[in-house]
């Protein structure tokens, strides 16, 4: 018995489709034979070829099956040769299963709230979700909040419109518009735009006019982060989040090594580091599902137990974060609104306003940052509306207990996993993650290019989630504790070079999610601010010091790595394009290819590639390795790719030559930079600036930290700092909610 068919019916209703095989579907070269799963097409005996030998009736076997709410199909021949008019046979039931069951993209009904709950709106379209969200606390506003996120995604996908306007250039903005309505845009997190929460200790007074910052920051997430450590360092900081702080839908994994960049930086003790940990495990499991790939598209688990081992708790990390900001004189504005900034030669004046007394006022300081996530308006503006080449729609929960030893150790994660091919258009990853106590955090994404016919779905993916998490997890769902979920709309935006996206504005950058930086494996932001922290503060310090706030040279400070760039082609090749059929195995089997080469490295090399530090030579040497084990992977890649794609790919892989060429040409430039650096710097500010930059494109743009004994420390260089305008008391009281209050 030999299979000659395997296709994917994007339907989760298999009985329909085994019906219609049944009783609709007809061949006139073979008789019907109805099976328990199918059908079975026997051929007559005097239409055989005198050729075909088999101890079995020559015949078609076609058995359908569900997994991950879609169907299957198979289709196996009792011979060792083609039987009569096979082909046509085949292509005939291709053609009308694909015209039965078409692909199709479910849209979220329209829904009014004032007229019934969440929970009754979308009971009879998304009934799991309802069911376990109802389980959840502050269920129903977190669902909620998926709802209102997926429209808003939608929206902006489906009718692009010209960026509104929220960076002003001084004078431009008129003054009858200054009390009008700006947008209301979020942080970059999954967050509803109509949840608020009374409980919030962080105050809101009004600013003297004395107040005037050095920087500013809108988004308290990642946001946060960055401004403790720059606070720490001796400048006059506030940050502006608009929703209670300390609040977060969804978990943080790093490891010890990119952690340590906290460290160094002196925002974190080695102690308070490890308070912070909810659970390091002992190992992380990456596999795909190959049971339908050819045999050399198969692949072992690869095993990477430094890899995202370390599960931070994310609510203490930023209550932590803020507690340190507040210490040393910052202020933090919690539910509040940015709403627009205007940028002058000395300043910047930045309007917000409090979401529950909806007061206005305005800030001041000496620059902006940008930390709104890829919701930013900011960005949005910066870019012209560019929009972003793929999506990971990802949903997902924080389960407190119900899971028995028998299904799962707290002991290990899954960093990327899959246990089935493509299902209704997606390729479905999974990743688990222990967490304090027991507690496992679960994500189901997938990789998806931007398609206004297909923006993509949190409510369909929840509806999957609560589905299949029995298949992939072997476990009751009645009988799991749910904390909490998790969810959002990662975008990515492919970037070819280091100046490909704009990222400031005079006296005004964007870092994190806001500057669209991200790894094709990893794909959020806090892996990649975390990482290039040190990069980030030294280049700001030395900005901020030489009052180089000009859009020419903060327009560098950016996390750019030209490493991650060259390998986005990785995730293009996990998307399916919409209303394109390819076959079901086809990403299973590329993410197998190059997974089962990184197994046969050392285990130095494939958690280098996982963690964005994969060297020019070694990212070489594993692609000619994949190619040569799988002659079809070039092939399936322009398929999915196509001209336009391979095209940019050569013109980033170019790059990164160049980079990597200049890197170990200059290898000399970092120590020659710590040498000359007390007579350059103030001799000529700007060029040491550019001096800096380029050398950090060719260590941390390579995914390699300069070795310590070439490190340009800014917390020495700070430390001599001027310190006017820092540490000024603040008639701003603030202070950080704790566990109780954030929830």
């Amino acid at each position: 018995m030999r299979e000659i068919l395997y296709a994917e019916v994007p339907t989760s209703n298999t009985l329909a489709v085994k019906t219609w095989l049944q009783q609709k579907f007809e061949s006139d070269a073979a008789k019907k034979v109805i099976t328990p799963d199918g059908i079975r097409l026997e051929f007559p005996a005097e239409s055989q070829a005198s050729t075909i030998s088999s101890p079995l009736p020559l015949a078609l076997s076609l058995v359908v099956w569900p997994l991950q709410r879609t169907t299957y199909l198979k289709a196996f021949r009792w011979a060792d040769k083609p039987l009569p008019q096979e082909q046509k046979i085949l292509n005939q039931l291709t053609a009308d299963i694909r015209q039965q069951f078409p692909l199709h993209y479910p849209v979220p009904p329209a829904i009014d709230l004032s007229q019934q709950s969440i929970f009754e709106a979308l009971q009879a379209y998304y009934p799991k979700t309802v069911q376990y969200f109802q389980r959840m606390p502050n269920g129903e506003s977190d669902l909620t909040r998926v709802y209102w996120w997926e429209q808003r995604w939608r929206n902006s996908v489906k009718n692009p419109q010209k960026p509104q306007q929220v960076i002003f250039r001084h004078g431009e903005r008129k003054q009858e518009n200054r009390d009008g309505e700006m947008g209301r845009w979020g942080d970059g997190e999954d967050r509803g735009d109509k949840i608020q929460n009374p409980k919030s200790k962080i105050q809101n007074p009004t600013s003297s006019p004395s107040d005037f910052y050095d920087l500013i920051y809108i988004g308290g997430a990642l946001g946060v982060i960055h401004a403790a450590v720059m606070a720490n360092l001796g400048y006059k900081v506030l940050l502006i989040e608009r929703l209670p702080f300390g609040r977060m839908n969804r978990e943080w994994n790093i490891s010890r090594t990119e952690f340590q960049g906290l460290i160094d930086l002196g925002l974190f003790t080695q102690k308070e580091f490890e308070s912070l940990i909810a659970r390091e495990y002992d190992d992380g499991f990456n596999k795909f599902f190959d049971a339908n790939n050819p045999a050399n598209a198969k692949a072992p688990v690869l095993h990477t137990p430094t890899v995202l081992n370390i599960a931070i708790d994310s609510e203490q990390l930023l209550r932590a974060c803020g507690e340190k900001l507040l210490a040393v004189g910052g202020v933090i504005q919690d539910e509040t609104e940015f709403q627009w900034a205007e940028i002058g030669d000395d300043r910047v004046d930045v309007q917000i306003q409090h979401r529950q007394t909806q007061e206005q006022q305005i800030v001041s300081g000496r620059l902006l940052v940008d930390a709104m996530g890829t919701a930013s308006p900011i960005a949005w503006q910066l870019n012209g509306g560019r929009a972003f080449d793929s999506v990971c729609p990802t949903v997902g929960a924080s389960v407190s207990s119900g899971f028995t030893p028998e299904v799962w150790s707290s002991q290990y994660g899954d960093v990327l996993y899959s246990h089935g091919d493509i299902s209704r258009g997606r390729q479905l990853i999974w990743e688990l993650f222990p967490g304090r106590e027991g507690e496992l955090t679960i994500y189901l994404f997938h990789y998806h290019q931007v398609h206004p016919d297909n923006p993509g779905s949190l409510l369909e993916m929840y509806e999957d989630f609560f589905s299949i998490l029995p298949e992939y997890r072997r476990c009751k769902l009645d009988q799991l504790t749910w904390r909490k979920p998790t969810f959002g709309y990662i975008p990515g935006y492919f970037s070819v070079r280091n100046s490909d996206r704009t990222v400031a504005f005079d006296r005004l950058v964007s870092i994190g999610d806001a500057a669209s930086l991200q790894s094709p494996l990893i794909f959020t932001g806090f892996g990649s601010l975390v990482r290039n922290l040190p990069r980030l503060t030294e280049l700001l310090h030395t900005a901020l010091k030489h009052d180089l706030l000009k859009a020419k040279h903060l327009n560098q400070i950016r996390a750019f790595q030209s490493n991650i760039a060259v390998t986005w082609l990785f995730s293009k090749g996990m998307m399916v394009p919409t209303g394109k059929w390819i076959p079901p195995a086809r990403i299973n089997a590329m993410l197998n290819t190059f997974f089962g080469v990184l197994e046969q490295e050392s285990p130095a090399v494939a958690e280098s590639f996982i963690k964005d530090r994969c060297s020019w030579l070694a990212f070489n040497t594993m692609a000619l390795k994949a190619a040569w084990k799988n002659p079809s992977l070039l092939l399936w890649i322009w398929q999915l790719a196509g001209f336009k794609d391979i095209f940019r790919w050569v013109g980033s892989y170019l790059n990164y030559t160049v980079i990597s060429l200049l890197s170990w040409l200059l290898g000399w430039l970092p120590m020659w930079l710590k040498w000359s650096r007390r007579w350059l710097e103030p001799l000529n500010p700007a060029l040491w600036f550019w001096l800096i930059t380029q050398s950090y494109l060719f260590t941390y743009g390579l995914g390699r930290p300069p070795s310590p004994e070439i490190v340009l420390n800014p917390v020495e260089v700070i430390t001599n700092a001027p310190k006017k305008q820092t540490l000024k008391p603040s008639s701003m009281e603030s202070r950080i909610p704790t566990t109780t209050d954030s929830e």
